[in-house]
């Protein structure tokens, strides 16, 4: 009797991974941003489906996945089903060469087309890059010090060598040391500037830098994983969905305005910038 028993196990192995090798997965990460893994699968599971539709495919054919940190998406990318991704620019750049991340197209938040990064800090404490030696900038692009040093900082001016640059998603809290005297600085997003005023604490508080208008984030393909054909399918259901009521709904729902076609030159020399090594940077240094 253990014989027919065997072969019905292996059987319905065989037809649970012939159902996995065939599902493209999507990760959605983006590090300090609010929501978990669990509470954001719904909303997951109805981008997928959207995808789907838009796309022509059968139901289950793509799956998504949010990962609020950066641990996670990075083991959720390394599965061989991840093959395609939205991330923010700085863990895009963090991760492009070990993860073999192509851009396919810029995701517009609701919050604007383009993403400005605020150096807030108490006010009259901070006169120029100098006055923050010794302090600690924190903020949810925290995990990659040298996209805060070398993007989002980079027309203000080089951070002294002993300032440190932290991830923290509890920007309140930073910011409420920073109003108290202490000597952190917070980095915000747009969305999150545009909320400052609203703090009661507010007049304590002062923007002291603004990186230059950024690629918010972006829709990649992951590892080769996908066909020139398949990418080619997906990329044009992303650009669909703000066409159908049903899309545009869902990308509401996901803060999402509509996905656009990337500008490839400024991404390129914002991945020249982040990628150049000490010696690069100093000699393409304009003189002062």
């Amino acid at each position: 009797m253990r014989a027919p028993l065997l072969l019905t196990v292996g059987l319905i192995c065989a037809a649970q991974s012939a159902v996995s090798s065939d599902t493209t997965t999507l990760v959605v990460c983006a590090p300090g941003y609010p929501s978990d893994t669990v509470e954001a699968q719904p909303t997951m599971d109805a981008l997928a489906r959207g995808v789907e539709s838009a796309a022509g495919w059968r139901a289950g054919r793509l799956s998504a996945a949010y990962h609020p940190t950066v641990e996670g998406g990075l083991e959720a990318l390394g599965r061989d089903d991840a093959a395609l991704a939205i991330t923010p620019l700085p863990f895009y750049l963090e991760q492009r060469e070990r993860l073999g991340l192509e851009p396919l197209l810029n995701v517009v938040q609701a919050a604007g087309a383009e993403e400005v990064w605020s150096l807030v800090a108490r006010r009259g404490a901070v006169l120029g890059p100098t006055s923050l030696a010794g302090w600690e900038v924190a903020g949810m692009p925290g995990y990659s010090p040298r996209f805060v040093q070398r993007i989002a900082l980079a027309e203000w001016g080089a951070l002294p060598q002993n300032t440190r640059v932290v991830f923290s998603s509890r920007v309140l809290s930073v910011l409420r040391k920073a109003a108290a005297g202490e000597s952190v600085a917070a980095l915000l997003d747009l969305a999150q500037t545009r909320a400052l005023e609203s703090l009661p604490f507010a007049a304590e508080l002062e923007v002291v830098a603004r990186s230059r208008p950024l690629i918010g984030s972006l829709l990649c393909r992951v590892g080769g994983r996908l066909s020139d054909a398949t990418a080619h399918e997906l990329h044009g259901a992303f650009l669909a969905l703000e066409q159908r009521d049903d899309g545009r709904e869902l990308l509401e729902t996901l803060r999402i305005t509509r996905f656009e076609p990337l500008d490839r030159r400024s991404l390129a020399t914002i991945e020249r910038v982040f990628g150049a090594t000490e010696a690069t940077r100093a000699s393409e240094a304009p003189p002062r």
